[in-house]
């Protein structure tokens, strides 16, 4: 058997900046095992997979480790396959995934605009260990959604994060994310996830559904400039409708094509 892979650098306008995410177009499912040992074997953050089920696609994530119910760039990374690559030619593109119905349409800029739900941070008390498990002395406030939000106020603490991924593994959530007001940028973020094989995401698109409520609050706007990373870093423009979604924007870059044996 042969499929056909693609990987995209998503959020980035050029190859090598944003996040890289292989994309596998399938004609049927194939055996959940197989998928994930495909997504070890690439040893991306996510692989993506999708497969045409009547004017919708159905779309899944896998990390090297597990399958994830939401992943943003992998979702922009299979979008951009599909009009860019394999020329589909709806306006607008519907996946149906764990996390229900995703859309995504391409903007009069030429970037992606994918439609998420959003999530509204909850906050709650600093748990032990965690802020040494950063490397951080002090946070201004934590929040709950998939993953913890630390909020910080100094932007010069996000570059230098060197986490202890060992101990930020025992937190049971999905990741954990490292914002602060950004210089050019309305909130910079870094965003850690060992629990789930992935120790560090350079860009999170996902994790924006819960970043962006938070810094529309804050900031009193409704339309962010947004900007992901460590020594790899992505951009993202957002929106809050106010209709319970986020809209989160980014280009893509093709940096590879090929083919995988089976």
């Amino acid at each position: 058997m042969q499929l056909e892979i693609f990987q995209v650098d998503a959020f980035s306008a050029v190859p090598f900046g944003g996040n890289p995410a292989a994309v596998i177009p399938l004609e049927q499912w194939l055996p959940d095992e197989v998928l994930q040992r495909i997504a070890e074997e690439n040893n991306l953050s996510e692989t993506a997979y999708f497969v045409r089920n009547g004017e919708v696609f159905d779309l899944r994530w896998f990390t090297p480790s597990v399958e994830v119910d939401l992943c943003g760039h992998a979702t922009l990374a299979a979008a951009w396959v599909l009009f860019e690559q394999l020329g589909e030619g709806a306006e607008v593109l519907r996946f149906n995934t764990r996390s229900g119905e995703l859309r995504v349409s391409r903007d009069a800029n030429g970037l992606l605009a994918m439609d998420f739900p959003a999530k509204q941070p909850v906050a709650q008390d600093l748990p032990a260990g965690l802020l040494e498990a950063l490397g951080l002395a002090e946070a201004r406030a934590l929040y709950r959604t998939d993953d913890f939000i630390v909020v910080i106020d100094d932007v010069d603490l996000i570059e230098g994060l060197k986490p202890d991924f060992v101990a930020l593994s025992a937190f049971d959530v999905r990741g954990i994310a490292v914002t602060a007001p950004g210089r050019g940028f309305d909130f910079v973020t870094r965003w850690f996830g060992p629990r789930v094989g992935v120790n560090e995401d350079p860009v999170t698109g996902s994790a924006h559904t819960s970043l962006v409520p938070y810094w529309a609050e804050r900031l009193g706007k409704d339309s962010l400039r947004c900007e992901q990373g460590g020594g790899r870093k992505g951009q993202l423009h957002c929106e809050l409708p106010g209709n319970g979604r986020v809209i989160i924007r980014g280009a893509g870059a093709l940096y590879m094509r090929g083919v995988v044996f089976l």
